[in-house]
């Protein structure tokens, strides 16, 4: 029979192991945005891929109006690899998305890397769902002095520092996300965003996130 000494020691020693597996193997997971990046896409492979995705993001990308389901057609393929990296990560909570990024059917960071480049080259949306259209303007000079500075002067994003493309997205799906953030529970925010956005009420949020989603992307013009 074993000391409780013994016990307790063993207790410890088997939860630092559960840690380490852990952490192990988030890691992993987040270095496969690395890996992804690096590799050759097979577009045709990543269109057979989206098939399964076209269930709730649609066939051509566009998601739904109410913004259950985001806009993800022409997204940098960046923005596309790190997104689907950090869920299969569990660092960014969506238990809707977590079938579907699961290795068994993305595979590793080719499959990643094969589906968001299919996903990239998709056209944008021409007309997306928009917010009530009152306060417009305070969403704009809003937009211009807290948001541009990295999503761009159109939301065009920034592929290169894996800043999304926000212009010609859903308003609820924005607003949404903009609510999470704040109240953290969008565990891979940018701590800037954060900053930037804590002590905004639902309206101001509302204001920036309407005037986003009229923006439309030149492809679209």
């Amino acid at each position: 029979m074993k000391h409780p000494q013994q016990k307790k020691y063993l207790f410890l020693l088997f939860s630092l192991l559960l840690m380490l597996t852990s952490s192990f193997a988030t890691a992993n997971k987040l270095d496969e945005t690395t890996a992804a990046m690096k590799l050759t896409p097979n577009i045709d492979a990543g269109k057979k891929t989206y098939e399964l995705c076209a269930a709730c993001h649609e066939k051509n990308g566009w998601g739904k109006e109410d913004g259950s389901f985001p806009v993800i057609a022409g997204q940098h393929r960046s923005v596309i690899i790190k997104q689907l990296a950090d869920i299969r990560a569990r660092n960014r909570e969506n238990p809707t998305m977590y079938p579907f990024a699961g290795d068994d059917v993305l595979g590793g960071p080719q499959g990643i890397e094969d589906v968001a480049e299919y996903i990239s080259q998709l056209p944008p949306n021409p007309s997306v769902g928009k917010g009530p259209g009152e306060q417009l303007e305070k969403g704009k000079k809003i937009f211009e002095k807290s948001c541009a500075a990295c999503h761009g002067k159109k939301g065009e994003g920034n592929a290169e520092a894996f800043f999304p493309r926000i212009q010609g997205q859903h308003y609820a799906y924005i607003l949404r996300q903009l609510k999470w953030i704040r109240d953290g529970r969008r565990k891979n925010a940018n701590p800037a965003m954060l900053a930037l956005i804590k002590n905004m009420d639902d309206k101001t949020l509302s204001a920036v996130a309407d005037y986003v989603s009229r923006i439309k992307p030149k492809e679209s013009q």
